[in-house]
This record gives structure tokens, sequence and C-alpha cells, in this order.
């Protein structure tokens, strides 16, 4: 069997749940082949192999790419001749892709973009522009998806030198070839009219140039567009106001057509240049907005235009913010016409929406919560309305209020018939009453001309508990509460809780949802944003905490051994998380019940991670668990979770694997013990496949650390270990892993036993210092001194650093240590440097006689840094999740578990990082002043400026 062949097979099997993993693992062992890259494209380009393994080529490629291209250091890790092959096959082969291996091929060509262009990839720009073709659509299409593929990127860079350099080379190249395409597609869709096959083609060649377009923009407006912005916005202007029965499908309801696509692509490109170019495309404004009235008045409320909405009222939006395009909308004709024309077609509830609500919940949920990326009608509708209420909150309020009485008369009028006006009545209250953003904490301000308890009280409590002509207004009672529940005082959201908590006893799947959802948003209430204190406790629900876990359990489970529908709903389990944390040990008695629950969801959802949110979610319940039960219960513990977490690692689910050696991690740090079921890991973590996945790093690292502290002896050979602590100290991105390894170390395992080391982890240390020095290095480099110094003496750094050659630590000192040292804002890293360094001029008789020449300069940095004002990054105690990075992948990005998140460590917990490291110093001075013979101060002090001088007294005097 050929390399082709059995590498087909190995893709054919990776898509089949039997065999999948075995096949991944195969794949993964033999991707470091010479030629691996090569043999994938040209799988890929096989017409003869069916399209699924093409596909789960394509897949497989566009990963190896982000793998193994570059390393964190931009280093090219395959061999050059490859590299080479690789950029001269790609393009052209891309240009002939379907479109679905051309979404994966083009991803992994922007990452090597990302490396090699322009640099390292010079004929790219001439290769794609040479193939572009006056009239060879289809290969127009594929080369414009190439270099879209490649040039999206420059949207969310920042501004710099490099990236405008890039941008101009490659403008150079396209501006004219590219506006000469645009206008010939032009052209040809008004001579093709009526040929539906042609116009299909040259519609999917203008939305790639549209796309472009903004590309092209999306930094700053290029001279030559400005030229020609009359040409290139007047041919967009145009086809916002295209129609063509061709290019519809009036009976598909769902479906975005390519029209429908064009247009909102082309609203984004008008609302960047209203937004950052409105300069020189002020004069086309107002057309564009006419053309976006017509578009809003006459679209359809069909599903499949929701993107085309939503993309206009973005634009509209964009409008309202400049104050002198708002004039148009600042009159009471103007803005009632906007309600009743564009607002409320918008926002009133369709079919399809209810259809949504019973037939899919969970999409229902996700596009209604704030967060959800899916573009709706009604959060662009509410985008537009704020911004309209910040210009003028008066008239928009009162004329909307007009509105929503007369839409409360018809609900009463006829509550059964009526219905879906009381949920537009309390949307649109809803809207408008919030004064800024609705964000994890919930909302901060509300407009003063609106009183949303009363509200509540009047219109949306009722719907709580009575009967409802539709349970939709059941769910919007819930989402107000959700949403306003900052305005609600705790009384009253005690009274609410139980009412919540009977939601979740209903089959009604949107129902019992927003019920957890808004139980665990105010479980996370605090008593002010800045606050670490939650203004509920362990004693507030301590009685319904069993009763609240017992059925969000019951309502994750009822979904049995399917890993996909188990794992769908998210907040439940987030739910789950927060009580949980809130009760704390008032639920102990519950442990075993509920960690064996958490460990069959683990078992399941293990066999196919599908929501990474909720995975998430599942570990950190058990990890708030494990802060909770009783250290002599620990073992115990452990025993019962590590048969699961062993299968996790012997399966390779990699999805899981960072946080299983995290809650190992925790387990062995609280309890200061290694079960037996832990210390079988202890040398298959350091074999090299273990690291490869960047995810890992953080978590194996602690776990190592962990297991050094409680018994270093798990390692008799300390060879491998300080194998891994080369290999992060090299990186620039995991650097700081490598400096918390070697702590640990350094502290933790005896000096004897460290001996023949040393020397060799002071050369790498330098080594790195020498080669690619960053400044997150030299700090953690300056702290890892204080450290040192604190711990084990300043002679030892000194006869640490000398050893690899005499007398360069006076050059490490003076170049790089005291320069370092006022530029670390980080309080205890600030605090650990400055008490390590005091000690070389106090405790140090080998830095006041071999290096007394520094000591000048050491103290006159120390005392800089010491009164410095310039201390940032003061951090609280509590982990907010709220403002933590949700985990929403799964592989490279390490997700952190707050619930047992490693504390920062601290040698000396008995010293202030504030005023107990200047009185340290304060009294470390005097002291060895006084034992100096009261000499120390007036020899050396001379040698200082006089403003030094100055700060020094206040130090000594304890100003």
């Amino acid at each position: 069997m050929s390399e082709l062949e059995s590498i087909s097979k190995l893709l054919s099997d990776s898509i089949n749940a039997a065999t999948a993993k075995s096949a991944e693992r195969e794949l993964k062992a033999i991707e470091t082949q010479n030629g691996f890259g090569l043999t994938l494209l040209h799988i890929i380009a096989s017409h003869n192999l069916p399209i699924s393994t093409r596909l789960a080529g394509a897949l497989f490629f566009k990963n190896f790419i982000k793998r193994k291209w570059i390393d964190e250091n931009g280093n090219h890790l395959l061999p050059s001749e490859n590299i080479e092959l690789i950029k001269k096959e790609i393009v052209p082969l891309m240009i002939t892709l379907p479109d679905n291996l051309q979404v994966q091929i083009g991803e992994a060509i922007s990452v090597i973009a990302d490396s090699d262009f322009p640099n390292n990839w010079p004929t790219l720009l001439n290769d794609l522009a040479s193939k572009l073709s006056p009239d060879d659509m289809i290969q127009n299409k594929g080369v414009l998806t190439v270099a879209h593929s490649i040039f999206k990127r420059w949207r969310p860079l920042f501004r710099s030198d490099e990236l405008f350099l890039e941008i101009k080379l490659v403008l150079n190249v396209f501006c004219e070839p590219f506006l000469n395409l645009l206008k010939t597609v032009d052209e040809q869709i008004m001579k093709n009219g009526d040929n539906k096959a042609s116009l299909d083609i040259l519609f999917d060649v203008l939305l790639l140039l549209t796309k472009l377009y903004y590309d092209f923009n999306c930094q700053d407006i290029p001279e030559f567009f400005e030229d020609h912005i009359q040409e290139g916005m007047g041919i967009l202007h145009k086809y916002l106001a295209y129609e063509n029965p061709l290019l519809v499908d009036q009976e598909e309801d769902d479906e975005v057509t390519i029209i429908i696509k064009v247009k909102a692509s082309i609203q984004q490109v008008v609302q960047l240049y209203t937004t950052r170019y409105e300069d020189v495309f002020g004069s086309m404004i107002n057309e564009f907005i006419q053309v976006t009235w017509n578009l809003l008045t006459t679209t359809s409320a069909q599903p499949k235009n929701d993107i085309l909405i939503s993309k206009s009222l973005s634009f509209l939006t964009a409008i309202a913010r400049i104050p002198k395009y708002f004039e148009f909308f600042n009159n009471d004709s103007t803005m009632n016409d906007i309600i009743l024309k564009i607002i409320l077609p918008n926002v009133m509830l369709r079919e399809n929406d209810i259809e949504l609500f019973e037939d899919d919940p969970i999409e229902y949920i996700r596009r209604d919560l704030e967060g959800s990326d899916v573009d709706t009608r009604r959060r662009a509708c509410v985008d537009f309305l704020k911004e309209l209420k910040t210009k003028n909150g008066d008239l928009v309020t009162n004329v909307l209020l007009s509105h929503i009485e007369k839409f409360f008369q018809e609900y009463n009028s006829s509550p059964q018939n009526n219905w879906k006006y009381k949920d537009l009545s309390v949307f649109l209250f809803s809207a408008l009453a919030i004064d800024g953003n609705v964000t994890s904490v919930g909302v901060s301000s509300t407009n003063k001309l609106l009183n949303v308890v009363d509200f509540f009280t009047t219109h949306v409590a009722p719907d709580l508990t009575g009967q409802v002509s539709h349970v939709i207004l059941k769910v919007d009672a819930i989402k107000y509460i959700y949403v306003f529940r900052n305005q609600l005082n705790k009384a009253q959201l005690i009274e609410i809780m139980p009412i919540l908590a009977k939601f979740l006893e209903s089959d009604e799947y949107v129902l019992h949802t927003y019920a957890a959802v808004s139980i665990e948003r105010i479980l996370s209430i605090r008593e002010s944003i800045s606050s670490s204190t939650l203004i509920f406790t362990k004693l507030d629900i301590s009685n319904s905490a069993p009763v609240l876990l017992t059925n969000l359990f019951k309502l994750i489970l009822r979904h049995g051994a399917s890993p996909e529908k188990l794992a769908e709903n998210e907040f439940l389990m987030r739910a789950i998380f927060r009580v949980l944390q809130t009760a704390e040990d008032s639920v102990q008695s519950m442990f075993s019940e509920l960690l064996n629950h958490l460990l069959s969801i683990v078992s399941i959802i293990s066999k196919n991670p599908s929501n990474p949110r909720f995975s998430h979610y599942t570990f950190e319940s058990i990890g708030v668990m494990l802060t909770y039960i009783p250290i002599s219960n620990n073992p115990s513990f452990m025993d019962s979770i590590m048969p699961i977490f062993l299968h996790i690692l012997s399966e390779d689910i990699q999805e899981f694997i960072p946080y299983v050696f995290q809650i190992v991690s925790y387990s062995i740090e609280r309890s200061n013990t290694v079960p037996a079921s832990v210390q079988q890991l202890a040398q298959p973590i350091l074999s090299p496949t273990v690291w490869e996945l960047k995810g890992n790093i953080p978590a194996v690292t602690r776990l190592i650390k962990a297991l050094i502290k409680v018994n270093y002896q798990v390692y008799p050979d300390l060879t491998p270990v300080l194998g891994v602590f080369q290999r992060l100290i090299a990186s620039k991105s995991y650097d700081v892993h490598g400096f918390e390894f070697l702590e640990t170390i350094l502290l933790f395992v005896p000096l004897d036993v460290l001996k023949p080391f040393l020397k060799q982890i002071a050369v790498l240390l330098l080594q790195r210092l020498q080669s690619s020095r960053t400044d997150k290095y030299l700090k953690k480099l300056t702290v890892l001194v204080g450290m040192l110094s604190i711990k084990l003496g300043s002679d030892f750094v000194i006869h640490f650093i000398d050893d690899v050659q005499d007398g360069i630590f006076s050059q490490i000192w003076s170049n790089f240590i005291i320069t370092t040292l006022p530029t670390l804002g980080n309080l205890l890293d600030r605090k650990l440097a400055l008490l390590g360094i005091v000690n070389f001029i106090t405790n140090s008789q080998l830095f006041t006689s071999k290096y007394s020449n520094l000591i000048p300069i050491t103290l006159e940095k120390l005392v800089e840094t010491t009164v410095s004002q310039s201390i940032a990054n003061l951090k609280s105690e509590y982990i907010d999740l709220e403002s933590m990075e949700e985990a929403s992948t799964f592989g490279s990005t390490y997700s952190k578990l707050g619930s047992i998140s490693e504390k920062p460590f601290d040698p000396v917990p008995e010293i202030d990082l504030t005023n107990g490291v200047r009185k340290y110093i304060s009294d470390s001075l005097k002291k060895y002043n006084a034992a100096s013979g009261n000499t120390f101060f007036s020899n050396v002090a001379s040698q200082l400026p006089s403003d030094v001088q100055l700060k020094l007294n206040e130090i000594i005097s304890g100003n």
C-alpha cells in the first residue's frame, strides 16, 4: 500500500466513530514524516477519493498547519523543501476545490500567510493577481477566495508600520485588477439579467469582491479607493437596490440567497465608510440612507432576510451616532415612522420564532440571550433604539411608551389571541429601560423616566404564578428578572427564588433553562461591581440547595447516554456550579450523590466532547466540591474520581486532560499527600507528547510542582524533570511556566540532590538571556533572584551565577536585574524582588566584599522602586468567573478552573505587599547600618544623587 493510500485509509477511519481515536493517533504519529503535508494536499486534490475522505484530509491539513508550520518563537518546524512545495501547490489547488474544501484550505493559507507573507512568500501576490480573468468567473471565484482568506486577517489587527507596509504592498498589486474586475462583474450582471446560471457565479464573485472591499479598507482608506469612491461605492449602491426574481426563492424561508449575502456584505462596507471615512464619504451617505430605509420597509419577515435587516440596522445605528445625521431622525414624525415602519415589524414575534422555540429550544435560547453571535433582528433593533435614546431619550421614550400602552390594550382585549402584543410590550419596555449595555453582571443603570420595579409588579410578576396564554409570556417574565435583577432588592429576589426553582420541574425546555439561568445570575450578584462579597450566602439557600441541585441534575440526566444531547445545555450545568459554590459545605451530606452524578456525566460526554462550556462547568462543579470536602475525606474523594480520570488520560481525551491535571493538582496541594493512584502519573506526564498540546502546559506544570512540593522523591531521577524545564524556559510563550517550575525545584528539592544540575540550570537561564530575552523574561528572572535570595540566601544566588563564569554576576546584576527592578508592576513580584535585593546589601558577605562596587547603584534602584507610586495590577483575592475568558472551544487554549485556581506562591506571607515591604527595607537598612558602626549610610549616601538621598531618609525615618 502506497503512502497516499495508507494515509487516505486513516483519514477515512478518522470519520468513523469506532476508529476515529486510533486513526487520529496514527496520523499524528506519522505527521512528522518528510512530505506528509504534501501527501495530504494530493489526497485533498484527488477526484478518485470520496468527498468525505478529502474533507477529513482538509480538516487534518488545516490543523496540521496550525500545529506544525511554526513554533511559538516564529521558527519553521517543517523541512524547508516541504515548506516551499506546500506554498507552491496550495494556491493553485485551492482555486479548483469545491466550497466546503476551500473553507478549510483557506484557513490553512491564512495561517501560512500570517507567518510567511509577505517577506517569505514573495511570489504569492503576483501568482494571485495573474490568475484573475476577465471572463473565467469560476477561476476568479477561487482566486478571490484565496485572497480574502489571507487579507481578512487585517481586520482585527492593531495599526502598525509593518501592517501598513504589507497592505500597501498588496494594494499596489491588487487595486487596479480589483476595480477592473468589479466593473466587469457589474457589466456582466447587466448583460445576463435573464441567465440564472451566469448570475449565480457572477454574484458569488461579487460577494467576494465586497468582502475584499472591506479588507482593503479596514485599517484606513487607501488613496486609490478615495480617488475612485464614486465608481466603487456607486456600484455597491446599485446592488443594494438590485432586484431580480431569478435570484429569489419566495418559497424558501430560511436559506440565505446569494443576493441577500451580497447586500449584507455591502452594508458592512457602507457602515465602515460611514464610521471611519465620513469626511470623504459624506456626500454619498444620504443616498445610502434612502436605499437602506427602502430595504428595511420592504424586505419580508422571512428568516433568510435576518442578516440583511441586521446589517442595515447597524448602518442606521452608525448614522445615528453622527450628530448632523441624527437630526434627520430627531422629530416626532420621523421617530414615529421609525418605530412603526422599522422597529415594530422587526421585533414582533414571527411564526418561525415560535417554531424555533418549540423545535430547537437551545438555539432559541442562544439567540435570545445576550452574547450570542447570531445576527438577530431584535438585537439590531435594540442597538438602534439605544443609540437614538442616547441622543434624545425623552423623545424616544415618549413615542415608544405611547405604542406600548396601545399594545397592552390590544392584549387585554383578548389575551388568548393577542398574547404576542404582551410579549412585544415587555420586550420594548425592557429595551427602553436599559441604559448602557446588559453585561454579565446585569444592568447597572436604567432610564430615569421609567420605573422598572413598578412595571415588574404590575405587568410581569402576575405571569410568574398565574395562567398565561402562551408559555413564552412566562419566559418573558423570567427574562425580565434576569435582566433587571440588580434593580430588585434582596427581599424581592428571595421571594422570587422559590418560583424560579419550581420552574425547574417543568418539561418546557426554554422555561426551565431560563429559570436555571436566572437562578445562576441571581446567586452571582455582588454587593457592588468592585466587591468580592456575594449578596447570597449559604445560609440563604441551605434549605433550597438540595432541591435545586436534584432538579437540575434530573434535567441534565434525562437525556440518557447520548453525549451530544446530555451536554447540549451548558446553562443547567453552570447553574449547578453556582448553587454548589454558594451552598459551600451546607450540602456536604449530598456530596457522594452529587459526585456520582458528575462522574457519570463526565464518563458519558468523554465519548464525544461536543460542548466546551458544558464540560468546563462540569469540572468546575467537581472542583468546587473539592474545596469544601474535609481534608480527611480527600483521599476517598480522589479514589472515587481517579478511575474515570485515568480513563481520560489513557484514552487521550485531550479536551479534558487539562481539567484532570488541575483537579488532581489541587487535591495534592490541599491534602499535602500524594495518593498511590496519583503517584503513577509522575513519570508519564514528563513525556514530550503531553507537552505538545498547548492547553496542557499550565495544568501539567502545576501538577509536577504539586508533586515535587509534597514529595520530591516521586522523581528519583531529576534529569527528565529538568528536560521539561529546559523546554519551557526556551519558549517565549511558556517561559513563565519554566520559572514556576524552577522555583519549585530549587526551593523544595534538597540542594545536595540538585548540586550536579545547578550549573547547567544557570547556563540555560543565561543562554536565553543572551539569545532572545524579552521584558517578561527579565521580570521573571529578577523575581526569581529575589525569591532565591529570600529562601536560599544571597550568597547562593551569586555562586549559582558565577559558577557559569567567574565574575559574570556583576554583568547580569548591573545590566539586567537592577535595571528591571523599577519596571515590576505586579505587587507580589515587586515585593519578592525588593526583599530579595535588600538582602544582598544587608545579609550577603560575598556581595559586600566581592561586589561592593555594586552597592551604590543597587541602593539607588532599591530606594527609587520602594518609594515609586507606579504600583499596578493590585488584584483582589476572589476569582470573578464573569470576567474570565469563557471556554468556548477545545484545544490549544488553556481553560483555567476558577474554583480551584492556584494562588501565587508567597514565601513571606507575613509581610504586607506595600507598607510591610517598606518597613522591612527600612528595618533591614537601619540594622545593617548599626552593625557597621553607623558608617554604612554615611559612606554610601555620599555616592547617591541628592534626590535619592532624600528618598532614602524618608524610608529610614518611616515617612
